[in-house]
């Protein structure tokens, strides 16, 4: 019995194809943006922006770095109302002055002469000139700024000068116990502070804040900050309970510090009871149980249901509420096969259909005590806004599927009385509902949805003002594209599918595109770089001849007042090269060459075809070029070819136009011609050279995919070379020539025999499987091989091809073994 060792026919046919094979264009998209991994149509800043930082994202930490407020803006404000100056000065002094200015303002004494004109007129600058303590105070900050900003670095990790700072810190000290003035008082103590927490003084600078910042009666920032200090030095002490409580503070009382405090919250890594044992107010818990919610990237309802419990008017309840439905959309909301988020999300399994029935099950669980904690916000009205209680119950019921429910709940509400977001989400959870035959796959007039899908481009048209030069379809949204990313979703995820279901793939394209444009004004007007990755692949692998007659249809039609002219308008933006290239391809693949040569006249002269890269070639030799009239008997590697003998689309359709006409006016050399034919043919499959006259990329995954697409009777199969092969070898005489067409028969026929062997794994195989078994007993019998060695063993190309291909050896010897 032969072993696996000397089975060169499989590793011929299969495993060098698989694993040999230069790499060339695997398909792919963009990276998976952390702001747009799951479908989401429940925006999730409908309650405002103070907490927008803590808005659901499993992809990051934080769904935003930047605190809402800004630190700098308030400090600014607090200072120019001490002074009765304008903020944009403190602001330009303070913060935004470069390194000459800063240094030339540490050494300033009051005299105006000695600073450039532009400081002269500042008025924080004039302020400080005419009053010495401010001035004083100014300076003592600016000695303070070497010592607290020294970066850290790897290379070059310089220990901070904590005698310096203890130094500076005792200074400030005295300056706070002689200053009378509570604004200046207040600030020498937060620098003294500080000075002691960064110079290691913990004991010091805890005591700095008891003695002083913590008493003083002024509604002032700087009074979290220092806050902020001791909650560190509480933790440094060997107290991270209490500390993650003081963090809890600052989070409530100081949204310019609020991202810092969370942070330093879940530094302390304490149980939510350690903080809780030293909250005293109601407020204090609900902000205990706040940032514990917003840490859980889980499925949660108890902190929502305490925050509520404490302080039922709080705008954390709100946010909340959001979060939790959002991470229910994650979990309930697939993506649709044609349009999935991210790249990666086609290969993801999520453990098999009953792991998947189990875990939804528990999610729908949990979807109805959200729901009821929804309306129970909604009915009882302590919250400012009920509202979004009725809304949201009536967006989880559309997400179950329970459309009826979802309208009751949206009847409640009058649009017109809601805040603006709430007024938004109503229309778009209205939209969802209004299409629910459309997720049905049923007939519906989709008209009734064309004066919201207006209402959506407008909305995402006013997110995406100006397309960025040198940039087209934009992967990255970013946290502030909501409004681009549910109509992308409307179009792609809901009616795409829908029109698909009934048919009307063009249409479906037509929805694919039009959620991609999401610019009014377009720079760069090609179709594929205006395309999203799910949309190009869409187009390039779904789209027949039909489906384009179908589109070029529609694209007439773009001036009328319906949903067809809506869509149609978006493909009309954008220059016909690329469609009129898609359109020949579509002929390529069904061989009717006399209209692909058609197509192909319509596009541009200078329209650059795709062309592969080798990306392990160098740069000079990077380009793949196919010349798919070449004959080859291995299929590895591959012979391409150089680029002056490179055969582009329309050159093939031409070539194979007039082989086709021969066949009827030269009917005495049409086996010659139909060989020619079918070499061409197999050439474009996936085992040949000029694989990408038909497809638009290559994966050393594709032939272990099942057949797909329209196509892939070529691509994949070879069947219509092997049809053409036949008609060759029945309308000759020439043994020699019959050999040929014989032996490129078993190559046809072994491609569909190993696509026949789907879903068996080549990369990791049990030999003792009957997949396997009869994969390799397929091979062994192969009939054209079997004709090969008992008809044609005479002819010279039968000694040639035994000569060069190993896999026809390996058949040979292991017959004669037999």
């Amino acid at each position: 019995m032969m072993t696996f060792k000397k089975l060169s026919l499989i590793s011929s046919v299969f495993l060098l194809t698989f694993f040999g094979e230069i790499a060339v264009n695997i398909a792919c998209g963009g990276e998976i943006d952390p702001y747009d991994y799951y479908i989401s149509y429940f925006h999730n800043n409908i309650e405002g922006d103070e907490y927008a930082p803590f808005a659901f994202n499993e992809m990051v930490y934080l769904n935003s770095e930047e605190d809402v407020e800004s630190e700098p803006d308030i400090n600014s404000g607090e200072w120019a109302k001490y002074l009765n100056i304008k903020k944009e000065d403190v602001l330009k002094v303070m913060y935004k002055a470069d390194s000459a200015t800063s240094v030339k303002l540490a050494n300033f004494d009051g005299n105006l002469s000695q600073l450039p004109d532009s400081l002269q007129q500042n008025s924080f600058i004039q302020a400080l000139s005419k009053r010495k303590a401010p001035l004083k105070y100014y300076l003592f900050a600016k000695s303070c700024e070497p010592l607290a900003n020294v970066e850290f670095s790897l290379w070059d990790a310089a220990p901070r000068d904590t005698a310096a700072m203890a130094a500076k810190a005792n200074e400030g000290l005295k300056l706070t116990a002689d200053e009378k003035d509570d604004f200046l008082k207040l600030r020498y103590a937060y620098q003294s502070a500080r000075m002691f927490h960064f110079g290691g003084y913990h004991a010091e600078s805890k005591s700095t804040y008891e003695k002083y910042i913590k008493p003083s009666k002024l509604n002032s920032a700087v009074k979290g900050w220092g806050l902020a200090l001791y909650a560190g030095s509480t933790r440094r002490l060997g107290n991270p309970e209490e500390s993650a409580f003081l963090f809890s503070k600052v989070f409530a009382s100081n949204p310019e510090r609020r991202v810092q405090a969370y942070k330093n919250y879940y530094y302390n890594s304490t149980p939510v009871n350690g903080a809780l044992k030293y909250a005293k107010t109601d407020n204090e818990k609900a902000n205990i149980w706040a940032i514990n919610g917003f840490g859980n990237a889980d499925s949660g309802i108890e902190s929502i249901q305490k925050v509520y419990q404490y302080e039922p008017k709080s705008q954390l309840n709100g946010t909340l509420l959001v979060r939790e439905v959002n991470k229910l959309e994650q979990d309930l909301i697939e993506a649709n096969d044609i349009a999935k988020i991210a790249y990666n999300y086609y290969f993801s399994d999520n453990g098999g259909s009953k792991y998947k029935d189990s875990l939804k099950a528990v999610n729908l669980k949990h979807l109805n005590k959200i729901r009821n904690f929804a309306v129970k916000l909604a009915t009882e009205k302590k919250y400012p806004q009920p509202e979004l209680g009725t809304l949201t119950a009536a967006y989880l019921s559309w997400m179950e599927n329970k459309d009826f429910m979802a309208a009751n709940y949206l009847a409640i509400l009058k649009p017109d009385k809601l805040p603006e977001r709430l007024r938004d989400q109503y229309r778009i959870t209205d939209l969802l509902i209004k299409a629910k035959n459309i997720k049905k796959g049923s007939p519906f007039n989709e008209n009734d949805l064309l004066p919201t899908l207006k209402w959506l481009d407008e909305k995402r048209f006013a997110e995406n003002k100006t397309q960025p030069n040198g940039q087209y379809y934009d992967y990255g949204s970013g946290a502030e594209k909501r409004f681009s990313r549910t109509t992308r979703n409307f179009y792609q995820q809901i009616l795409a599918p829908a029109y698909l279901s009934l048919g009307d793939t063009a249409k479906a394209a037509l929805a694919m595109v039009k959620g991609d444009i999401g610019y009014k004004t377009l720079k760069e007007n090609s179709l594929f770089q205006n395309m999203s990755y799910q949309t190009i692949a869409f187009w390039q692998k779904n789209l027949s001849p039909k489906s384009m007659q179908g589109l070029a249809v529609y694209k007439t039609k773009a001036a009328g007042n319906d949903v067809t002219a809506l869509l149609a308008s978006a493909l009309n933006q954008l220059k016909n090269d690329d469609f009129y290239e898609l359109y020949g391809t579509t002929y390529l693949r069904t061989h009717q060459y006399d209209k692909a040569v058609q197509m192909f006249a319509k596009v541009s002269a200078d329209y650059k075809y795709f062309a592969p890269e080798n990306w392990y070639g160098d740069e000079s030799n990077s380009k793949l070029y196919a010349n798919p009239f070449i004959e080859t008997i291995n299929d590895y590697p591959k012979q391409y070819v150089a680029a002056k003998t490179s055969v582009t689309k329309k050159a093939f359709a031409a070539e194979m136009l007039r082989l086709q006409k021969l066949l009827v006016s030269d009917k005495k050399n049409a086996a010659t011609y139909y060989y020619k034919m079918a070499n061409a043919v197999y050439q474009t499959g996936y085992y040949g050279n000029s694989w990408f006259l038909i497809s638009y990329d290559w994966s050393s995954y594709d032939n272990s995919a099942p057949a797909k697409f329209v196509y892939d009777v070529d691509y994949k199969k070879a069947q219509t070379a092997k049809a053409w092969y036949l008609k060759a070898r029945s309308l000759s005489t020439n043994p020699d020539f019959k050999a040929k067409c014989t032996f490129m028969l078993a190559k046809c026929l072994q491609k569909q025999i190993i696509m026949n062997a789907h879903p068996l794994s080549f990369s990791y195989y049990d030999k003792t499987d009957v997949k396997w078994k009869n994969f390799i007993k397929a091979n062994y019998n192969n009939p054209y091989f079997i004709e090969l060695r008992l008809n044609y063993n005479k002819t010279p190309y039968y000694q040639v091809a035994a000569g060069d291909c190993s896999y026809l050896r390996d058949f040979i010897a292991a017959k004669s073994r037999k």
